[in-house]
Parts: C-alpha cells; sequence; structure tokens
C-alpha cells in the first residue's frame, strides 16, 4: 500500500514541476480505479475504525479531484465559482433565501455519461475547502452507485438501509481524512427503492438533515432524469437542483426532456460540462450555468456563468 501512495505522489510531483495542470491531465488519468487499487485501498478502509475511512489524495489527485492542499488550477477555480451562489443559497444569503431545505442540492444530467458523480465529488471537496461550511456527500444513485467506487472503497450499508430502518443514520455515515467531508453510502440494493425514496420514513429523514446541522451542506449524487424515477422523486425533496450537461454531446431537446420531469422544482441550475473555451455561448439556446427560479420553454435562466472543461 505505501509503496502505491509513494508512487502517486512521486508522479503528482512529477507533474506538477513539469507545470502540469491538473486539467491537462490525459483522459487515462482520470480512468477508474483498477481493481489493484480499489482492493488495496478497501483493504485499509476495512481495517480503519468503524465511521472512519482514509482516501487516497495523491491517486484522487491524478484523476483530477480536487484534493487539499493541491496546486491551484482553472479547474479549481472554476469550481469557486459554481458553488458560491449554492452555498449563499444555502446558508438563506442569496436569491433564495426563504427556499426550504435549501441546503440540500442534487447533482443530475438528462443521460448516463454526463460527469454528474465527478461534479458531485468535486462540488463536494471543493465546499470542504471552505472556513465555515461543512459538506455531506451522499450517494443517491442507488441503482449504480459510483461515489465509493470512484474513491477505491468498498460497498457498505447506508441511505437504503437507514430507510428500512436496519441502521441508525450515524451507524453508516463515514467521516474521512479530509477533515470537513463526509459520506453517506447508497447502502444495500433493493427492489424497492423508489418506493422507500418516496416515503415518510425519506422526508422525516431529510428533515433531520437538513436541520440539525446549520453549517452543513448536503449534496446528493443522484440517477439520470431519463433513466429512473428514483431521481425525480428525490428531486422532490430538494432545495436546490444542479443539471449537469455534456457539452456538444447532450442535444437541447433531451435537456428540455429532463428539465420538464422536474419543472416543479423552484430552484434549477445548470453546469456545461468538458466545455471548449466559446461553448457557453454556443451551444443550444446558450446553455452555461445559472440558476432561476423554474425553468420554462423560451425562459432563460441568467445568473453566474462558468463551465468545467
Amino acid at each position: 500500500m505505501g509503496s502505491l501512495i509513494e508512487q502517486a505522489a512521486r508522479r503528482m510531483e512529477q507533474l506538477l514541476a513539469a507545470g502540469v495542470e491538473l486539467q491537462d491531465l490525459p483522459p487515462q488519468a482520470v480512468a477508474e480505479p483498477s481493481a489493484e487499487k480499489e482492493k488495496v485501498v478497501g483493504a485499509q478502509s476495512e481495517s480503519s475504525s468503524s465511521g472512519y475511512v482514509e482516501l487516497d489524495l495523491p491517486s484522487l489527485a491524478l484523476q483530477g479531484f480536487l484534493v487539499p492542499g493541491a496546486a491551484r488550477s482553472q479547474l479549481a477555480d472554476q469550481y469557486r465559482v459554481i458553488k458560491r451562489p449554492l452555498i449563499d443559497n444555502a446558508m438563506g444569503k442569496g436569491a433564495a433565501a426563504s427556499l426550504k431545505h435549501a441546503n440540500l442540492i442534487m447533482v443530475t444530467s438528462a443521460l448516463p455519461g454526463e460527469g454528474k458523480s465527478f461534479t458531485s465529488l468535486n462540488l463536494a471537496l471543493s465546499i470542504a475547502a471552505e472556513l465555515d461550511n461543512r459538506v455531506m456527500l451522499v450517494d443517491a444513485d442507488v441503482a449504480r452507485p459510483s461515489v465509493l467506487r470512484m474513491l477505491g472503497l468498498p460497498r457498505g450499508p447506508g441511505l437504503l438501509d437507514v430507510l428500512e430502518d436496519r441502521v441508525a443514520l450515524s451507524d453508516v455515515l463515514l467521516r474521512t481524512n479530509i477533515d470537513k467531508l463526509t459520506l453517506l453510502p447508497s447502502g444495500t440494493p433493493h427492489s424497492r427503492a423508489t418506493e422507500l425514496l418516496a416515503s415518510d420514513a425519506m422526508r422525516s429523514l431529510l428533515d433531520e438533515m437538513a436541520g440539525r446541522y446549520p453549517d452543513r451542506i448536503i449534496i446528493f449524487d443522484s440517477p439520470p432524469l431519463l433513466l429512473t424515477t428514483e431521481s425525480r422523486v428525490l428531486a422532490s425533496h430538494m432545495g436546490q437542483v444542479v443539471v449537469v450537461v455534456h457539452a456538444e454531446k447532450t442535444r437541447q431537446s433531451v435537456v428540455q426532456q429532463a428539465l420538464a420531469t422536474i419543472e416543479f422544482c423552484p430552484l434549477k441550475l445548470m453546469l456545461l460540462n468538458q466545455a471548449s473555451a466559446n461553448s457557453a455561448g454556443s451551444y443550444g439556446e446558450g446553455y452555461g450555468y445559472g440558476y432561476g427560479y423554474g425553468y420554462g420553454e423560451g425562459q432563460s435562466l441568467g445568473g453566474t456563468s462558468a463551465v468545467v472543461s
């Protein structure tokens, strides 16, 4: 295990010394962890004390994640722009000061492969760097959970187990070696996951999560909107919804169809992922990153623009 981490650290030092920024890494640097890596990091977490996991920060940095201590990069600056209105809204300082559950933020997409999980984790890591806020990342993509896999951690009990009253929430939360970041796994797969997410138990749990810690922002990595019904059910409980759109790949009609499924949500935000320098001004009807109250056909979101490339 030590040799793997040392190799990753040396490689990161070499890249930084060569002037390579995180977003300049080749595609293979952000590939899924190998089976060997998952086995090593998983063994480490299983030997740790209950409720605590050690994240392999050098390895995560090489995959393009915004770990503490990494050199300043364009990607990190973009997430600073992205998170600011979300945090302001969550803390009652933004345009949505009176919004219920504003500190519950769902990150989704229209279809798979648009970068929602990468966005969820990097957004959580960026918020964890704040001085005044803590963050919990919930793997709510219960059909295809990926947060623990991206982090090189083994599956375990989590959200669905809490909803079935098998375990208490405090028993499945995972503290990490990033001081202000806590994880909630998706939990044991269940054939009635949609019903569990729509249950009174879920509403009570979210009320508890939203109100217990006023300084905590909770990010839900949810399924794509057009793939399952779980995300639509989950969206009904959220204060803010971020829809990730893959630049120059996802058709405008698909995005509009996805937004129509959550038209009841008062605050929807859009994030353009994998964008070139001029994509924000040329994609579809000007999709960028912004926020607004509701989103109707022909209605502009407005707000602060940002893209993640």
